[in-house]
């Protein structure tokens, strides 16, 4: 056996450790970029994040969400103050509504993940990790467009360099993976797995060279263990953690990864519609 330290990212502002690379980046904007706003695009905890971290910097925003995004995460982001725009869930639309917007209102773009000062922003919550519990062997983080993951491992090479950064995924959803072992960059066009958080097609361009020189391995976990994580962070650590969140238990319960050393989870967040909660239990 091993001892498992988790990171409990499901208790950050706005339920989930977007808001460490949202206002990373929003409070690194210009006063002449804050009078402009900022404009986003997410399906989601991302959206959420911008939306408050732009509230408590009193800078406008805009968000683009697919039309399909859960319930609770919408009505939070438009509760933080934010203009929701809606889409049809596929990138080409999401991205051509967003340079639209952006040239009609030339707010500033904060996008998901593939941004300097949002990786930078993610990687705080393993170097706290770290800071927290001492070296670790590993560490096992979420992975849909890369930018916990690769905010991760550069925090991690630079505070506990031996510990190995590992990066999970759904096997419905596993460009990254795909990415990470052929050394050039994979796309999945809209996936479709429980894990609504890692729907991105691919990873950014930033995220993908971080995560192909400073993580060591990609795992992938079915929809049945990611279910299977869910219920037992609920029932056994009494954490509501959504899907997205749970991947890295899904892989210690699956055993696509062994349970031996000092292990860190990133459980990266908790926000999950009732009915989908439900449902899984």
């Amino acid at each position: 056996g091993g001892e498992v330290v988790a990171k409990c990212e499901n208790f950050q502002r706005v339920g989930a450790f977007k808001f460490r690379g949202a206002y990373n980046a929003i409070s690194r904007l210009t006063p002449e970029e804050r009078e402009r706003g900022a404009l986003s695009y997410s399906s989601g905890n991302h959206a959420q994040a911008v939306a408050l971290a732009c509230q408590l910097l009193d800078v406008s925003a805009t968000i683009v969400m697919p039309n399909n995004a859960p319930v609770t995460k919408r009505a939070a982001t438009e509760g933080y103050g934010a203009t929701v725009v809606e889409h049809e869930p596929n990138d080409e639309a999401r991205e051509e509504i967003a340079t639209r917007l952006q040239a009609e209102t030339g707010a500033v773009l904060i996008p998901p993940f593939d941004h300097p000062h949002v990786i930078a922003g993610q990687g705080t919550a393993a170097m706290e990790l770290v800071e927290e519990v001492g070296d670790l062997d590993y560490l096992l983080v979420p992975c849909g467009g890369g930018g916990l993951l690769s905010g991760s491992a550069l925090a991690v090479r630079a505070l506990s360099p031996e510990c190995q950064v590992v990066g999970v995924e759904p096997e419905q959803a596993d460009d990254a993976t795909r990415s990470f072992r052929t050394g050039t960059l994979h796309t999945v066009p809209n996936p479709t797995t429980i894990a609504d958080g890692t729907r991105t097609a691919s990873l950014g361009k930033l995220n993908f060279e971080i995560v192909r020189r400073d993580v060591d391995d990609m795992v992938t976990v079915s929809e049945e263990n990611i279910a299977r994580a869910v219920v037992f962070l609920f029932t056994r650590m009494k954490l509501v953690v959504e899907p997205s969140g749970a991947l890295p238990v899904a892989a210690l319960l699956s055993g696509a990864l062994p349970v031996e050393g000092r292990i860190g989870v990133i459980l990266s967040g908790g926000n999950m519609d009732p009915s989908t909660f439900a449902t899984l239990l």
